[in-house]
């Protein structure tokens, strides 16, 4: 309807210009007045032709907004699921705007409004803290807490079990990881430490950071000589080396559960299907995550 009106005008205004140029061949009163007459219908036409077209502006940025998704996620999800937004972007022509950072951080900005369509946390706990009774979740992906060391450290292999003393192998350096009174890495690294006896020894040697990749960056810069991180993270940063694989903890695993917004709308929704899918799965497996749903095809 509104561009009926569009048409209309427009075809209004080329009708009074071709017979405002019939007109100028005359050269008598009627002619002139016909001319101003014409040019009033013609200026009537352009203004409805330029209000109808500002009545559409917002419609117009309205439709480019549907097609564009916010999704928060992890710190330790930013390249693989950079690749996976690539696929879903060149499949549906939806763009995805993602922040990434600490869940916990992510959560809370959630919790005080923040406008987003997916979740995707490192922990169950964040999700829990944030997540509504309406989101629909799902736990999508697991992973592994590794010790690290700068490429370059002569230390090369440690076994880590009951008894293992890290405080005694860092040493006089320090060792870093996300803040463990909040940020996924942290807690699940406290935890393990905490299970070993370690905890105690090594907590004055902790350096904790805003989130995974800020303490895989310490690491890699020398800055701290070991680091505890994710399996993902050490996998794509080779200024780094993976020295040991802490044992998984079955009360405790880590998972990332991945909601949808209550209420979505069907864009965000599709791309809550494709992160189930199969290619999504060969993406996050690719960089070291498992996957623990059934691809849905």
């Amino acid at each position: 309807m509104r561009d009926g009106w569009i048409i209309y005008a427009a075809f209004g205004v080329l009708v009074c210009l071709l017979l405002w140029r019939v007109a100028t061949q005359w050269r008598n009163a009627e002619a002139g007045n016909l001319r101003i007459s014409l040019t009033i219908l013609g200026i009537v036409a352009l203004v409805m032709v330029v209000w109808q077209g500002a009545r559409l502006l917002p419609n117009a940025a309205t439709t480019a907004q549907d097609k564009t998704i916010t999704v928060f996620a992890a710190a330790s999800l930013t390249n693989a699921l950079n690749d996976v937004d690539t696929d879903f972007t060149k499949q549906s022509g939806i763009k995805i705007v993602v922040s990434y950072g600490a869940s916990s951080a992510l959560a809370k900005q959630i919790e005080q409004g923040a406008q987003m369509d997916v979740f995707a946390s490192a922990d169950l706990q964040w999700m829990d803290y944030c997540a509504r009774k309406k989101a629909t979740r799902v736990n999508l992906l697991g992973n592994k807490l590794v010790l690290i060391a700068a490429k370059d450290a002569k230390i090369d292999h440690v076994t880590i079990g009951p008894g293992f003393d890290l405080a005694k192998l860092a040493g006089d350096g320090r060792v870093a990881t996300g803040d463990v009174r909040e940020v996924p890495v942290g807690l699940y690294a406290k935890a393990a430490l905490e299970r070993l006896g370690a905890w105690a020894a090594v907590e004055p040697k902790m350096v904790m950071a805003e989130d995974v990749r800020a303490a895989l960056r310490l690491v890699a810069r020398g800055q701290a000589p070991l680091g505890i991180v994710y399996e993902t993270d050490a996998k794509i940063e080779p200024a780094v080396k993976v020295i040991g694989v802490f044992p998984d903890n079955t009360d405790d695993p880590i998972i990332y559960p991945v909601a949808l917004r209550g209420n979505a709308k069907p864009d965000a929704v599709q791309y809550f299907s494709f992160l189930r899918t199969q290619i999504a799965k060969s993406v996050f497996e690719k960089y070291g995550f498992k996957f623990l749903i059934k691809p849905t095809s």
